[in-house]
């Protein structure tokens, strides 16, 4: 398994007062990082592996995922999910160029690969998926006692 490796400390923004971070500060955020990183799992296929970019937004019922898979297809995307943890993978092929030689090349084939974990809050069973023009649009309901609520005010 790998891990991730050690950034050198930067320098925070500094004003006439002093350092706006005290050192002290600075490195308890350097570890909360390092340890939010999770590791990346080994693959054992040959090729590039690429974690696709994603957005998330969370609303009063739900959370959104937005997944960027440029050129995949329904066909070649799997999302599976064991044990509160949901994963994307997909295969992406470069397009073939006939008979034509290949004078510059910069579009490179390989997969795609990225994996969440879902909090109790989830309802897993009515997970939504969509894939539209390489942007793939998870839904994530969440369970009714974990919405928000007004709690009404009695007076006596």
């Amino acid at each position: 398994m790998t891990t991730p490796t050690e950034l050198p400390e930067q320098q925070p923004p500094t004003s006439k007062e002093g350092p706006a971070v005290p050192n002290q500060s600075r490195s308890d955020i350097h570890k909360v990082e390092r340890a939010s990183v999770a590791p990346v799992p080994e693959h054992t296929r040959p090729g590039l592996v690429f974690a696709p970019a994603v957005d998330i937004f969370e609303s009063d019922s739900s959370i959104t995922v937005l997944a960027e898979l440029p050129g995949v297809k329904a066909e070649d995307l799997k999302i599976d999910l064991r044990e509160n943890v949901l994963t994307l993978t997909a295969t992406l092929t470069t397009p073939e160029a006939g008979a034509e030689v290949n004078v510059l090349k910069e579009y490179e084939s390989g997969g795609f690969f990225r994996q969440f974990t879902l909090g109790e809050t989830i309802e897993q069973s009515k997970i939504d998926a969509k894939l539209t023009d390489g942007v793939l649009r998870l839904e994530l309901p969440k369970l009714e006692r974990a919405r928000p609520r007004q709690i009404p005010i009695r007076t006596t």
